[in-house]
């Protein structure tokens, strides 16, 4: 996953009211990762406030000033981590800096969900020292995409609590981004429909979805940026994908990347367990027209993929794309290959 650079920003005092997290930093190299019992956070609504957190790489002023808008537009307020605007080097603010932000967060009662203002890098080198009891003990919406990949599955997998693969705060809420934020979100239904986006305008291959192989999926959704979910392969936070449902997205990665990280699925996690198979729109993933010696994007899925036998789609509306829908890790859901339509079968929230 090709990760644009942003210009470095401090902005001294900006939105700071939360006090200074004290909590120390629990050592997680001997936790076991076993999955723990299903929790589920409270849902979203008017008024609510939303704590700010950069997990990964900083963010251009622009983005905060974006985030801030969005926030305001869905009728919430906010709240900045203490670090929120450090910078250090292709990161924003030191490991302990970020894992403080995110115990901070989770820890205050005036928070009541959590907010990735963008992805970037970084998420990878502070999951091993999160507290997960802490987490565990205080339960909250935490969202984003990308990088948020492996702290959205670790937290998962280490307290049982959902997390949801969705917007940044940074990304522009298109009529259908907003809709699929709200429907999952803001509602404690146990049957949320999300339908696959049709962008007519886009004339790009990456956008056009297609069945290729057909068959039933259902399962505990898991999953995110294929670049993170084969970094996390073969360690400690290795995936467990027996009956899950996984979805898989990544963004400027040529074919023979792509062929390679999926290679790595494939030899490190039982992914040919899983129930099924979703994949997103890999933009900026396929070779150039006319390129010789490689194979095409749908090719290399397809030689890598399709002789598990899953049923397997491709082109659902989730990656780096402007029009991404919000899917929550952790809930049962059934795939409607002749519908292109995801079902939620139970409540993401209370």
């Amino acid at each position: 996953m090709k990760r644009k650079s942003f210009n470095k920003m401090i902005i001294a005092g900006a939105g700071l009211g939360a006090v200074s997290c004290s909590i120390p930093l629990k050592v997680g190299a001997g936790d076991k990762y076993d999955k723990a019992k299903k929790i589920k956070p409270k849902k979203l609504k008017k008024g609510d406030t939303i704590g700010l957190i950069a997990p990964g790489s900083a963010f251009s002023k622009d983005a905060y000033n974006r985030t801030i808008k969005n926030i305001k537009s869905l009728g919430l307020k906010y709240k900045n981590a203490n670090n929120l605007f450090k910078d250090y080097g292709f990161v924003a603010g030191t490991d302990k800096e970020r894992i403080d932000d995110i115990h901070q967060m989770f820890s205050d009662n005036t928070v009541d969900a959590i907010w990735c203002v963008r992805g970037g890098y970084g998420t990878t080198r502070i999951i091993e020292n999160l507290d997960y009891n802490l987490i565990r003990s205080n339960p909250k919406i935490i969202i984003g995409y990308s990088d948020i990949t492996a702290l959205l599955n670790a937290i998962n997998a280490k307290t049982g609590l959902v997390t949801f693969h969705g917007p940044v705060g940074a990304t522009e809420l298109t009529p259908y981004t907003l809709d699929n934020f709200k429907k999952v979100l803001f509602s404690n239904s146990a049957s949320v429909k999300i339908p696959v986006f049709y962008n007519v305008e886009e004339e790009n291959g990456a956008f056009v979805s297609s069945v290729i192989v057909d068959g039933n999926m259902r399962g505990e959704l898991i999953g995110g940026n294929l670049s993170l979910l084969s970094a996390m392969s073969g360690t400690k936070f290795n995936l467990h994908l027996k009956d899950k449902l996984l979805f898989i997205e990544d963004v400027g990665e040529k074919p023979y990347r792509i062929d390679r990280m999926l290679t790595q699925l494939l030899f490190s996690t039982d992914i040919s367990k899983a129930s099924g198979i979703i994949l997103g729109v890999f933009k900026d993933c396929d070779v150039d027209p006319g390129t010789d010696g490689s194979l095409t994007l749908l090719e290399t899925i397809k030689d890598r993929l399709e002789p598990l036998g899953l049923p397997l789609f491709y082109g659902f509306s989730f990656g780096h794309i402007k029009d991404m829908c919000t899917l929550p890790i952790g809930i049962e859901a059934k795939f409607d290959m002749s519908k292109k339509e995801l079902v939620l079968l139970e409540n993401s929230l209370t």
